[in-house]
């Protein structure tokens, strides 16, 4: 590379991730493969549009790309074209969610979701969002002794506000979502159920979590996480006489981005084909496996584990507890090249700046080869390092 000073950036980087332990619930490790379709000769090519309805000339190639995608987006899944539709434009996440929002909500109408220091995200209607800005947010939260959704509560809080639009899939969660019983809540409330898939979707994909498709109106997940993906996202939505893909596609182009990245989707499609095959269920059980037992691992330590457990790749740990911030711990585990972030837990008192816990995940660790006994060690490892600040 003759930038000397981005080549420069980008050695260390690779050193610093090389180095560390990564334990971000929400990173993973993509393949030489999907490294190399980002950083393919579709860079340089615009496909404003659709496939078949582009606005620039010489698509013939993304055309086929993105309809590869979709195609392998669906299969993945076990969704049958004729019932499903999926986008694989969406650049992330947050506009995926506002792409289906912006489609599908009415400007200012209610959307329902758990609150952010619940473990819901930004973009499921909180204030600081645009999606707080432009829609109001009706939050809801778990129960207070067990820290797991309380869907009596959440029942009485959507037949009293009757949103929209309903949101499930959280960002700081570590249970089973009971797909069926906010089905059955939205339906009561006349609302839609959106699902935020992006932690989960790699889980469910490998046959470790139930899938949300057989209740969700529109499943939106992004390729990163779980998934072992690039960056980007994708949003599937039930074909039916609401049209609900004609309105997603027009919310992604032309109503809130131009041309996709191309290089992007070919990094999908290959994290897809790559999710397709029987070492990837092997992979997403190893990630629970790793996540129960690290959990647990803390848990006899000494650490309380929000919820007590996980039934995912990730899980929270009250720091505070043992007189511990959230920032201070994060900070000294980085110290010792073990990589975590601060969060909020459940009916936090302290504030999202400095909170009272730490989000915990393996999905990259597992990628790396991390097994169970490397888990135990691990904990071992954070519980030295966490207690040496008590002293």
């Amino acid at each position: 590379m003759q930038d000397k000073e981005v080549a420069q950036l980008l050695h260390d980087e690779a050193l610093r991730q090389e180095q560390t332990i990564n334990l971000i619930a929400s990173e993973n490790y993509v393949s030489d493969d999907v490294l190399a379709a980002l950083g393919s000769t579709l860079t340089n090519k615009y496909a404003e549009g659709y496939p078949g309805a582009r606005y620039y000339g010489g698509n013939m190639h993304t055309d086929a790309l993105e309809r590869l995608t979709q195609e392998r987006a669906l299969a993945l899944f076990g969704l049958s074209a004729d019932a499903w539709a999926v986008n694989v434009q969406a650049l992330s996440g947050s506009p995926a969610n506002l792409a289906v929002y912006t489609a599908l909500v009415p400007h200012g109408a209610k959307i329902m979701g758990l609150s952010l220091d619940q473990g819901g995200h930004l973009t499921h209607g909180h204030k600081v969002s645009i999606t707080g800005r432009w829609w109001q947010q009706v939050p809801y939260v778990l129960d207070k002794e067990t820290e797991v959704l309380d869907h009596t509560a959440m029942r009485a809080v959507a037949l009293e506000e009757k949103p929209a639009m309903l949101v499930a899939g959280y960002t700081a969660y570590s249970r089973i979502i009971d797909w069926d019983a906010l089905r059955a809540i939205a339906d009561e409330a006349g609302a839609l159920l959106h699902v935020d898939a992006s932690h989960i979707a790699g889980l469910i994909a490998g046959g470790v979590y139930p899938s949300p498709f057989g209740y969700a109106d529109t499943v939106m997940m992004t390729t990163h996480k779980t998934l072992r993906g690039p960056r980007g996202a994708l949003i599937f939505t039930r074909k039916d006489e609401r049209k609900l893909h004609e309105k997603v596609n027009k919310a992604v182009f032309p109503g809130l981005q131009g041309g996709p990245h191309m290089n992007a989707i070919a990094g999908i499609a290959v994290a897809l084909h790559e999710a397709m095959q029987p070492e990837f269920k092997a992979y997403a059980a190893a990630v629970v496996n790793n996540a129960q037992t690290l959990a647990q691992a803390l848990s006899e330590k000494g650490w309380r584990i929000i919820s007590g457990g996980t039934d995912t790749h990730l899980f929270l740990v009250d720091t505070w507890l043992n007189g511990i911030s959230g920032q201070a711990a994060s900070e000294a585990l980085e110290r010792e090249d073990i990589i975590v972030n601060k969060n909020a837990i459940p009916f936090d008192t302290r504030t999202p700046i400095d909170p009272s816990g730490i989000r915990v995940g393996t999905a990259a660790e597992t990628t790396r080869g991390k097994t169970t006994d490397d888990m135990i060690a691990l904990a071992k490892q954070i519980d030295q390092i966490l207690r040496s600040i008590l002293i």
